[in-house]
């Protein structure tokens, strides 16, 4: 029997909200998978799930005393190492806990079952993309690189900044300053500029193309946000481009890069293809 609820003699099975004396559990959960699941334990390295910077949830489910999959509450909701038993018990928590996210992403394998439970009560999806190839390059790419992929500076932030808006506008389908916080998005902007996390060609005060790191451990790290200027696209500037974020972010951040795309997004596919991405996994996500 499944129990939503905190553990008691009488369960075998249960989920319960985890804490910082649960870590090295978390790890080993975390560590089955570590590009799959890496958005998660970005999270939990970069917080140890201190309350006051995690601003979320960490849920374990558990069988037989012991902990098989979890799942990320909060502003997106992302299981780790889900099984269908796990599932079921985080969709009926999340629906008993009233708490609605704007985003479920993971494995599709994961997601699309704990859509199927919780979406009578969340849906409609506003974007519902149900299957995104989930890639990943652990070397350097073969394209010859372009030299003029440079790491954004603090100071060039007002100019990268129109670039962010267009992009997450363009694949979110909303202006990001309507979502959460006006200054929420420009301040994720500027950490990750200021972590050396975003890259760019900028030429004449104009980003002709870019890319940050959303996500990373000492593992791998995850690209987000890539972007060619409207006018550039189609002439061959994505992919050597790409290859040097790739090689830069090697480097600086960590050995294996991943990222996850739409399966309609054809020029995104063919350039990743290009830059030598192979696809291990289908992501789904669920935009509310």
């Amino acid at each position: 029997m499944t129990e939503v609820c905190e553990p008691s003699a009488a369960t075998s099975s249960y989920v319960r909200t985890l804490g910082r004396g649960d870590l090295e559990l978390i790890h080993e959960v975390l560590d089955r998978q570590p590009l799959i699941d890496m958005f998660v334990r970005h999270r939990v390295d970069s917080t140890r799930l201190d309350r006051r910077w995690f601003g979320a949830e960490l849920w374990g489910y558990f069988e037989d005393g012991a902990m098989v999959s979890l799942l990320h509450v909060g502003a997106n909701v992302v299981p780790a190492q889900a099984t269908p038993a796990s599932v079921a018990a985080f969709g009926h928590r999340l629906l008993a806990h009233g708490h609605k996210p704007s985003s479920l992403v993971g494995p599709a394998a994961a997601v699309l079952p704990l859509w199927d439970v919780v979406k009578d009560q969340w849906g409609p999806a506003r974007s519902p993309r149900p299957a995104q190839p989930f890639m990943v390059l652990e070397h350097d790419s073969d394209v010859p690189l372009d030299p003029r992929v440079r790491p954004v500076r603090i100071d060039q932030v007002d100019t990268l900044y129109p670039a962010c808006v267009a992009m997450f506008t363009e694949e979110v389908g909303v202006h990001p300053e309507s979502v959460g916080s006006p200054s929420g998005y420009r301040a994720r902007v500027t950490q990750l500029v200021s972590m050396g996390w975003s890259w760019a060609i900028i030429e004449d005060d104009t980003v002709l193309f870019k890319a940050e790191v959303g996500a990373a451990t000492d593992r791998g790290c995850q690209l987000q946000g890539v972007w060619v200027h409207p006018d550039l696209r189609g002439t061959g500037v994505a992919a050597p481009a790409l290859a040097s974020v790739v090689r830069q972010v090697r480097r600086q951040v960590a050995p294996s890069v991943t990222l996850y795309v739409n399966d309609h997004n054809v020029a995104a596919r063919r350039a990743y293809d290009r830059v030598g991405f192979r696809e291990v996994e289908t992501f789904a996500s669920i935009l509310l």
